[in-house]
């Protein structure tokens, strides 16, 4: 018997589903034409005009309310709509039918597009798992495919391929990119005894290394199960119509039967049924979501998730990711630093511009950048190597120069003076990068670099604080570079060296504090965004991935914004708990006009049109609304 039932349910459901939203559409545009029709009688036919809507718009609606309590008794708005409809067609009231028919379509349409989903995040992250290694074995190299490789075996990475597997480096020297894990765009040295993850990109220089976790254990594929796994405790609000269905109902039958049964007219039964239609209600929560959204959009916020703003509205915390959120990403010259007599600052970074003229390394590029925006004579650079993991060796105008880290001055037996290294490590505890200089084999100075701060992010943190949101800093990067960041915009809450799983954990425990919203844009930040109340990207440098786990994305990075949203996400719910009181209000109004006789079917129905109109001219007034602050 269950069996037979689950069937019924199917064919029933697939009935429902047929066509989607443009089904929809398409029976929302004839239902209301015919009840145009039918309302001033525009056209003479053997039939009332609204049985178009009562079909097209109702049948759909008794269907979903059967399926319902066949399937798991499961008593939605939907069943109360039916029996209203069913109880207006037997009394000969097809207009009222056909006008409750129709604005529940409407509600359900809006609901629908504000829930639309558009994600492919996973699959994105899919495709940056490496497909092949290049394994050492009896002395040659052979390619196989990435998932033979195991525990122990000796791999080959060139520049330029992404890391197969988790390992430890045994030979060789490199810089690897690890934005996917870390977050942070510069890429990182690394040397024999050093460990090295999956999905990673060696960027400079071969090396061999040892595989230590492979399959399901490696980094990337870790990755990924966060991301599949991460919205698992994100609750999902359920539309209030439906939550109170059960009293809804039981209140209108009650009221129904008592009616009839102490008056003996069924009229007023049936009126009371169709006011107490939950139409206002239904679209009290859709229509206030998409006025908000679309308010959203004018200040740069693609609202991917119906009801992410509703969870926005009870966020206690924001946490922020650092690199590419509140900073640019983009590696500037900081200071610089000449301690050898006869050359100035200017001219150490001339030289240290013109050895870092060919490199390929983001902060050689960053070096070279700054010097020709500073309009700096660049002088012409010859024997030029690149030292994978050190830095660059070239002869400038003449003259040998190294710049790069510590190491490579050591390496080439140059000392450097305690009065350099001081002055460098003052500048390293505020977050900066430091390449060191030698000319002509002594060390000439330094020149240290850091991420450039978004001009408005101080001003943005101020006004989440006055929103009363309490601001945080997850990030990647070292501690150093975390507080200077923090202190710069009056954030006292950070975390650093923060992988994936750090963040997520981080998130659960805010979220667990009064709900949490994570703003990031990088590809480590995707489990996090997707765990989060809410989660919101950067669009335009955010990636792709990043983008489709989240809720919301800023188009257009500007996160002076965000206060606005805040704001914006706490007047719609004060504006659905008013659409939601009033509609309530309305329809008891209603049933205590209809149970002495003073309204009937046509002009409840019409009554309780009138409530449905106010209800979307209140959402709509979202539309305009601005912050104050």
């Amino acid at each position: 018997m269950r069996e037979l039932r689950y069937k019924i349910a199917g064919v029933l459901e697939a009935i429902c589903e047929w066509g989607g939203t443009r089904r929809e559409i398409v029976f929302l545009a004839i239902g209301g034409v015919s009840l145009v029709i039918s309302l001033f009688n525009l056209v003479d036919l053997p039939f009332d005009a609204a049985w178009a809507a009562i079909i097209l718009c109702g049948v759909p609606i008794i269907l979903e309310a059967i399926v319902g309590l066949i399937t798991v008794f499961d008593i939605k708005a939907d069943v109360l709509v039916s029996l209203a409809l069913i109880a207006s067609v037997a009394t000969g009231e097809d207009f009222a039918a056909g006008e409750v028919a129709f604005i529940m379509q409407l509600g359900a349409l809006l609901e629908d597009l504000t829930v639309a989903k558009a994600r492919a995040g996973i699959e994105r992250l899919v495709q940056l798992t490496p497909q092949t290694a290049r394994r050492i074995k009896g002395g040659s190299e052979e390619i196989i495919p990435a998932q033979e490789v195991r525990v122990g075996d000796i791999l080959r990475v060139l520049p330029g391929e992404s890391i197969p597997v988790d390992g430890v480096i045994i030979a060789g020297e490199t810089s690897v990119d690890q934005a996917v894990m870390t977050g942070e765009s510069l890429p990182v040295d690394k040397a024999a005894g050093d460990e090295v993850s999956s999905g990673t990109v060696n960027r400079f220089g071969s090396f061999d290394m040892r595989a230590t976790r492979v399959g399901e254990d490696s980094s990337i594929q870790r990755m990924i199960r966060l991301v599949q796994s991460a919205d698992a405790g994100k609750a999902k609000i359920v539309g209030l119509a439906d939550r109170w269905a059960t009293w809804i109902v039981v209140i209108a039958l009650s009221a129904a039967a008592i009616t009839w049964a102490v008056t003996g007219e069924i009229i007023r039964a049936v009126t009371i049924l169709v006011v107490f239609c939950p139409c206002a209600l239904v679209l009290a929560t859709p229509t206030a979501i998409m006025a908000a959204i679309g308010n959203a959009t004018k200040h740069g916020f693609l609202v991917r998730e119906g009801d992410a703003l509703e969870r926005l509205a009870g966020v206690k915390n924001v946490c922020f990711d650092k690199t590419g959120t509140l900073t640019r990403g983009e590696m500037r010259v900081y200071a610089v630093k000449s301690f050898l007599p006869g050359l100035d600052d200017e001219g150490l970074y001339s030289l240290a511009g013109g050895a870092e003229s060919r490199s390929e390394h983001p902060l050689g590029r960053a070096v070279l950048e700054c010097c020709k925006e500073c309009e700096l004579d660049i002088p012409p650079c010859s024997d030029f190597t690149m030292l994978p993991g050190r830095g660059v060796s070239a002869v400038v105008g003449g003259r040998s120069v190294l710049a790069g880290r510590a190491e490579l001055l050591s390496d080439n037996n140059i000392k450097l003076p305690e009065s350099i290294t001081q002055a460098a490590g003052k500048y390293a505890e505020e977050g900066c990068t430091t390449i060191y200089v030698a000319v002509e084999g002594t060390a000439a100075g330094f020149i240290a670099l850091a991420d450039t701060l978004r001009d408005d992010a101080a001003a943005m943190v101020r006004g989440v604080k006055a929103a009363g949101v309490i601001p945080i800093l997850l990030t990647g990067d070292h501690p150093g570079a975390a507080n200077t960041i923090a202190a710069s915009v009056g954030i006292e809450s950070v975390h650093a060296e923060c992988l994936p799983q750090d963040k997520i954990r981080f998130v659960d425990e805010y979220s667990a504090q009064g709900g949490v919203c994570m703003i990031g844009d990088g590809i480590n930040d995707a489990p996090a965004l997707k765990r989060a109340d809410t989660g919101i990207a950067m669009g335009g440098i955010g990636s792709d991935i990043a983008i489709d786990a989240a809720d919301i994305a800023l188009v257009n990075d500007d996160i002076a914004e965000l206060p606005h949203l805040l704001r914006l996400s706490r007047r719609m719910m004060a504006t659905i708990k008013l659409n939601i009181a009033f509609s309530m209000c309305l329809n008891f109004l209603a049933i205590g006009l209809a149970i002495p006789g003073l309204l009937g079917p046509v002009i409840g129905a019409l009554v309780h049109n009138a409530g449905s109109v106010l209800v979307i001219i209140n959402s709509s007034l979202l539309l305009g609304w601005k912050s104050k602050n």
